[in-house]
């Protein structure tokens, strides 16, 4: 139990750690990745206002707005550019003088039919005449008029071509730059992320012993009181049952002698319980496994029942599905068989029906379900019925004898098998305990 803790605390303290540097890195990369993308869409902005070339700008100081010499205007191109993306740009600093000088581009006209008119790659070396024409055609076939073109990012515009005739020029800006600048950003993060967790996992590793530590030396010291405990309760017990017979032989049977051997019948159940779950929760105990006819198992311990259920007037059905076998401890699996058959005849109304079956699943896996009716339990899930020394109705408990632990040695010998065991209610008057084994 406390290597269980500890996996869930280590878990825990990872998922929560993964998604803080998610969410941070995240942010970052998003973030850097919008700015990317502004910086290309400032200078695509400076070639679109400038019908694709710069070539008079570089020939020329280019000013933002109010920074050029007393009595000379800023540079601007034709139309409205006070509201552009470029202006933009140079009122934050994403672009400035120089950048007509580092800007790497081509551009290529195409008629109404798709047919090259113009090719410019005197300001690019990495693009010959050939492949500008073969990427610009592509594009304009598939009707793309913006994005990008491996590390190019690419726009359009209408330009004149003779009069009364328009074509369409394709402007690419060499981006290679900034998007290399992007993915080396994100992979350096995620380099630091995946380093991150790795020293977070040692350290956690490390510090869940202590951290655990406390709780451990509780449930040890909680442990070895209920073995104990339950050792020393044996003594008494034994005693009395002696006791008990001596008067038996020597008073004769009375009800006040069958209510003390009832007591130490329910005395002895439930120490045995308790030194059972104690051992159950040591991390090195381990059961005997071997194959066995699981068929057979529940067949015996269920039709064991049948003489109970005839004298509390109630109905035992039994479905058991023929040659199943499984690889487990047979005698706790029929353990836990005896336990549930026991509760539900405890528990189920008067007169009420018992069902007991066992199926192959699917997967192969083995499924045993008890169900039983009841005078009324609230719909949906009852895995609290687990827990121990867990009861929904203490006064009915203490009728029918129950200690609220047999259903824990349940569940604790089906988790040993690496099975599963539930309870619920699909109504208001019965309820299904299904086990799932492997």
């Amino acid at each position: 139990m406390i290597k269980a803790l500890r996996k869930k605390f280590i878990l825990i303290t990872m998922v929560s750690v993964l998604a803080v540097l998610t969410i941070l890195i995240g942010s970052i990369d998003i973030l850097n990745y919008y700015n990317v993308i502004e910086n290309i869409q400032s200078e695509m902005s400076l070639l679109k206002d400038y019908d694709g070339n710069l070539s008079a700008l570089k020939k020329k100081e280019i000013f933002s707005e109010g920074s050029a010499p007393e009595g000379e205007k800023p540079l601007e191109p034709e139309g409205e550019n006070q509201n552009s993306e470029f202006q933009q740009g140079l009122d934050q600093g994403r672009i400035n003088q120089e950048t007509p000088f580092s800007v790497r581009y081509f551009t290529v006209v195409l008629d109404e039919n798709g047919v090259v008119q113009e090719t410019n790659t005197s300001d690019i070396a990495a693009v010959s005449e050939e492949e500008a024409k073969s990427i610009a055609t592509e594009l304009f076939e598939e009707e793309n008029t913006s994005g990008f073109y491996n590390d190019f990012a690419y726009d359009t515009i209408s330009v004149e071509l003779s009069e009364g005739e328009t074509g369409t020029m394709y402007i690419f800006l060499n981006s290679a730059q900034n998007l290399s600048s992007f993915r080396n950003f994100r992979n350096i993060s995620l380099i630091i992320s995946i380093v991150g967790l790795a020293l977070v996992f040692a350290l956690v590793l490390v510090l869940s012993k202590i951290a655990i530590k406390p709780v451990a030396e509780s449930y040890e010291k909680q442990k070895h009181f209920i073995t104990d405990a339950s050792h020393e309760i044996k003594t008494p017990l034994a005693i009395i049952e002696a006791n008990t017979e001596v008067l038996e032989m020597t008073e004769g049977d009375n009800e006040w002698l069958q209510s003390i051997r009832h007591q130490i019948e329910r005395l002895s159940s439930l120490t045995e319980k308790l030194v059972f779950l104690s051992r159950m929760d040591e991390e090195n105990t381990k059961l005997e496994m071997a194959e066995f006819s699981l068929s057979k198992a529940v067949s015996e311990v269920a039709e064991s029942f049948l003489p109970v259920a005839t004298a509390k007037e109630k109905t035992l059905e039994i479905d058991v599905a023929e040659n199943i076998s499984m690889v487990g401890n047979e005698g706790c699996i029929s353990q836990v068989v005896s336990l549930l058959v026991d509760n539900a005849m405890k528990y189920s109304n008067e007169g009420g029906l018992i069902d007991v079956s066992l199926k192959l699943g699917p997967k192969n896996r083995k499924e045993i379900v008890v169900y039983n009716t009841v005078d009324e339990i609230e719909v949906g899930n009852h895995d609290v019925l687990f827990e121990r020394f867990y009861r929904s109705d203490s006064s009915r408990s203490t009728k029918t004898g129950g200690h609220g632990i047999g259903l824990s040695v349940v569940k604790a010998i089906v988790t040993a098998h690496k099975g599963k065991v539930t309870a619920e209610s699909q109504n208001t008057s019965s309820i299904i305990f299904r086990i799932t084994l492997p």
